[in-house]
């Protein structure tokens, strides 16, 4: 199992690291690098070292619940507020495949993670999908999640290299910055114009914040390569609704 890794430890010299997860990475650092690149949250983080790394080869999903776990002890742990993101790098595929194979592929593994997770969704929290309160937990904590894949052809901020990448974002870090705070409109405001100038398409229509009563969250986590809205219901089922 390869652990949670800083920038600083994935290069050649990692005798651990096989030659796709370095492959898969390099394309991941030199499109964060670009000073144009959207989200200057992830510049920065990126650039300061505070982002995080976690490989997932396709024989082993499993091992990314302690790789997450891991990140989220040192979100609690560490001694000033940082905002850290989380990516995981999936092993590439051997031929090309179409972005409802990553989708798949993607809602898939968040289940084997939700069936896999032994510590208790919150209480408080909705098991619903629909619900406009949902948001996707591990190990106890929340977290936003956006899958990025080589099969976006239009919407190229989500082509990050030649695998699946999974984005981490603790619900934490958004502290200050809730849809309904002049910061995080703002904020959110200049990335997504920074996005649609990337992608030379409109702001995808499932895009909202969270606490939007006309919103579901799930439906950011995936985009279409395009400006229609997500059709059908989501993938994701909550064991303990599963069998009621």
């Amino acid at each position: 199992m390869l652990p949670l890794l800083k920038k600083e430890d994935i290069s050649t010299s990692n005798q651990q690291l096989p030659t796709w997860a370095l492959d898969a990475y390099q394309p991941f650092a030199d499109t964060v690098a670009k000073k144009d690149f959207p989200c200057y949250f992830g510049i920065a983080a990126q650039k300061k070292g505070d982002l995080r790394y976690g490989f997932v080869p396709h024989d082993n999903w499993d091992d990314a619940l302690q790789i997450i776990n891991d990140f989220t002890k040192l979100m609690h742990t560490q001694e000033k507020a940082v905002r850290r993101g989380l990516f995981l790098f999936f092993e590439p595929e051997e031929t090309e495949r179409d972005l409802e194979y990553y989708r798949d592929y993607f809602w898939r593994f968040l289940q084997r993670l939700h069936e896999v997770d032994d510590i208790a969704w919150p209480a408080e929290r909705p098991r619903d999908p629909d619900h406009f309160l949902f948001d996707y937990h591990i190990g106890g904590e929340a977290y936003f999640l956006f899958g990025n894949a080589p099969a976006y052809k239009q919407r190229i901020t989500r082509d990050l290299g030649p695998s699946l990448v999974i984005g981490l974002q603790p619900r934490s870090i958004f502290d200050g910055l809730e849809g309904d705070k002049p910061a995080g409109t703002k904020s959110r405001g200049s990335v997504r114009d920074r996005v649609e100038k990337w992608d030379q398409l409109p702001k995808h229509p499932d895009i909202g914040h969270f606490g939007d009563h006309s919103h579901n969250e799930w439906k950011q986590y995936f985009i279409g390569d395009d400006a229609e809205p997500i059709k059908g219901g989501c993938p994701f089922h909550h064991k303990e609704l599963k069998h009621t």
